[in-house]
């Protein structure tokens, strides 16, 4: 169902978008809709049984090949989950000019519960499947590491590949991804966190823009809070901290988050977790298990680095919160478009959710733009005489669009 609202919600951003153009019935329709999605069903065979695992690839479209997207391994994937981020490959990869297709990609299984050699075979088998229909290949549709895969996969990947076509003289470039040994680039693993950090630089670059989110001076000692310490929440901390002098103040992940307001060591919470699979133990802030709360704790930049479905509209009632918010996962905030309700009508703010942009203009769905949001509290609190004086919260958030996302 929640993959199902991910594709409704994908579909409800091109359909608002059309009213800024004047692009006719039929041809939206062919531009909304996959071209192809292809469900795969294969097995292998581990611990003396047949397993069957099934996956997916989605090519939005072929407007430019090679179509561009990443492969995700994941328990809760979904034909409707990939579709979606297929389509948003080709949004995104249009918005900036990049001459790509939109394609996605999704094998249904938890990594954890397979051993490297098992996962080795998987990738292996699911490559072969792939490739035979030429849903792998340099020029029509090239695949990347997304949530639960990494350079070893895309290595497995690109050797199934060569091994198929052995006169292929391009046969490297049927993934992005690889590690460097394997014809991967210098630098890729951190590139996506990096374009965070980079991101939000140029937001405190531009004066005008951070005094009217409320923000002082530059990014030194500004309080983040990172939801995902994978590849790009890491990198992004780290550089944010070690370059910028920022504060990480919180760390969640699945199992835990860690807190420390005087700011954590990056390096010290990465390696612990790398070593105990968690946060708990570390010697480093203070550990806490439940995460729901930490979303909405008090911080200067909230950066959810982890699947889509984070933010939703619950999340932005449940504290005060002033930050700015980058997006980098593949789909970022839900139900917060379309809301228009009076920041200072504290006896009715609880109806609906409150978001407006620096000339507090209600904010469209489907913009690309920095905006100043304006969110609010617990409904317990809106009959509370102590909420009645509180200043509006604000906060910005750096988009492609907006009207989804819910925590994984």
């Amino acid at each position: 169902m929640v993959n199902q609202d991910f594709l409704n919600s994908t579909n409800k951003l091109f359909d608002q978008a059309l009213s800024y153009t004047e692009i006719s019935p039929d041809l939206a329709t062919r531009i909304r809709v996959s071209n192809s999605t292809y469900t795969i069903n294969f097995g292998v065979k581990l611990r003396k049984e047949i397993h069957t695992f099934t996956g997916w690839r989605s090519v939005h479209s072929e407007h430019f090949e090679p179509a561009k997207g990443g492969i995700r391994y994941d328990i809760n994937a979904s034909q409707e989950e990939v579709e979606a981020l297929a389509a948003l490959m080709t949004y995104k990869c249009a918005i900036i000019e990049v001459p790509y297709g939109g394609s996605k990609g999704a094998l249904k299984i938890n990594p954890k519960e397979w051993t490297k050699s098992e996962i080795e075979k998987i990738t292996r088998r699911f490559a072969q499947e792939l490739i035979k229909r030429d849903l792998i290949h340099p020029a029509q549709n090239v695949p990347a590491p997304d949530v639960g895969t990494g350079a070893e996969e895309m290595a497995w990947i690109a050797d199934e590949y060569r091994r198929i076509h052995p006169t292929d003289i391009n046969a490297l470039a049927c993934v992005t991804g690889k590690p460097t040994q394997k014809g991967g680039l210098v630098g890729r693993s951190e590139a996506t966190g990096r374009g965070v950090q980079y991101i939000i630089r140029e937001f405190f670059r531009h004066e005008e823009d951070y005094l009217k989110a409320g923000f002082k001076g530059g990014l030194k000692d500004k309080k983040v809070v990172l939801q995902g310490l994978g590849n790009v929440g890491y990198h992004a901390a780290k550089f944010l901290q070690e370059e910028d002098g920022c504060r990480i103040v919180c760390v969640m992940e699945h199992n835990g988050a860690i807190l420390d307001p005087d700011g954590l060591n990056i390096e010290k919470i990465k390696s612990h977790q790398s070593e105990h699979g968690s946060f708990e133990g570390c010697s480093e802030g203070k550990f806490e298990a439940n995460t729901s709360e930490f979303l909405t704790m008090k911080c200067d930049i909230l950066i959810p680095a982890a699947k889509e479905n984070v933010i939703d509209v619950k999340v932005g009632q449940v504290n005060k919160i002033e930050f700015e918010v980058t997006n980098y996962s593949n789909e970022p905030t839900a139900g917060v478009a379309s809301f228009n309700v009076s920041p200072s009508s504290f006896g009715k703010y609880y109806s609906k959710l409150g978001c407006f942009c620096f000339e507090k203009q209600e904010l469209k769905a489907g913009e690309k733009a920095t905006y100043v949001m304006t969110f609010y509290l617990d409904p317990e609190m809106v009959n509370d005489p102590t909420t009645k004086n509180l200043e509006d919260v604000t906060m910005s958030y750096t988009f492609f669009s907006t009207d989804y996302y819910k925590q994984s």
